[in-house]
């Protein structure tokens, strides 16, 4: 059994920048790039296989149906999880995302919620996210948007790299600029924005909002939803447990020289966000560059790292 090696696909955002060029390494048509979304099988873009030879050229989504037996005997559809790397050249809009039983009933039948969660990578000085929010009803919080009253209404914390964030859904929430970030995240692309600066499209629109929406899904009060671990000691090899929740669980897996990884269930997916290195799975040597994204298949019981790199991985639940 061999890992599933994936190309990324690339999403162009107002927000975007080349962050995904100079700092991982990824050809950019242009520099308004704003998501890799690294391991997807979701239609609105799915990764390809580029590795082992016989799956090459397969989407995930196809991978996933034709081949249920690299996954583990508990095979729910759609493919349930979305890793991705973001690149905030600007602020994103504040946003919130729904649970699965209101994506189900007002996005289409079978649609996700989000919940999602962020390892910061990167962070210039002072940057910061939205999270959460200072609304006590949602009167009050309908109040505030009305009035524009961003700066009451709006948590903003400072951030820097190694930080983690769980972000469940109807979390107020948006990535601030000078941040990039591995997300990982439901099978969704449903979004409700509060709150867009006013800013205009490529065609001098405002962007939608969705008030009434986010009203409806958002938590009221805000509670911080609070991670399970910490990141790890970047001087020392190590395996981080960083959340577990109903949809996922995430770990970091940091390695200086070797680290040996038992994988106790079915599949993980993982991404390289710092150094470089390789992995060997049954006697078989793998190299690994920044930006890397592969899924490890069920009956892979074990992987062994060397070099000096840092890894973001996770498992559905």
């Amino acid at each position: 059994m061999q890992p599933i090696f994936l190309k990324p696909v690339l999403q162009e955002k107002i927000w975007g920048g080349s962050k995904l060029h100079t700092q991982f390494n990824l050809d950019l048509p242009n520099d308004s790039i704003g998501e890799a979304w690294c391991i997807s099988a979701h239609p609105n873009g799915v990764s390809t296989v580029t590795s082992p030879n016989q799956f090459a050229g397969l989407g995930l989504d196809e991978l996933y149906e034709q081949h249920p037996e690299l996954f583990g005997e508990d095979h729910p559809t759609p493919f349930p999880l979305l890793i991705k790397i973001l690149d905030a050249n600007d602020d994103l809009s504040v946003q919130v995302h729904p649970d699965d039983q209101y994506a189900d009933e007002h996005e289409g039948a079978g649609e996700l919620g989000k919940t999602e969660c962020w390892y910061i990578i990167s962070a210039e000085p002072g940057a910061s996210i939205v999270y959460g929010h200072h609304a006590q009803s949602r009167e009050e919080f309908e109040q505030m948007v009305a009035d524009g009253d961003w700066d009451h209404l709006l948590r903003r914390v400072v951030v820097k790299a190694g930080d983690f964030f769980y972000v469940p859904h109807g979390t107020i929430h948006a990535i601030g600029a000078g941040i990039v970030i591995l997300e990982t995240q439901q099978n969704s692309d449903t979004t409700y924005r509060v709150y867009d600066y006013d800013r205009r499209d490529s065609e001098g629109n405002l962007r939608d909002l969705h008030i009434q929406q986010s009203a409806d899904v958002t938590q009221f009060p805000h509670q911080d939803a609070q991670a399970t671990g910490e990141s790890s000691d970047q001087e020392i090899s190590a395996e981080t447990h960083l959340l577990s929740n109903e949809f996922f669980s995430v770990y970091q897996w940091n390695i200086v020289d070797n680290l040996t990884v038992n994988l106790p269930k079915d599949y993980y997916l993982a991404t390289v966000i710092e150094g470089k290195g390789s992995m060997t799975i049954n006697g078989e040597s793998f190299e690994l560059n920044l930006a890397d994204s592969f899924i490890l298949p069920t009956k892979i019981s074990h992987v062994e790292f060397s070099g000096n790199l840092s890894l973001i991985a996770s498992n559905p639940e």
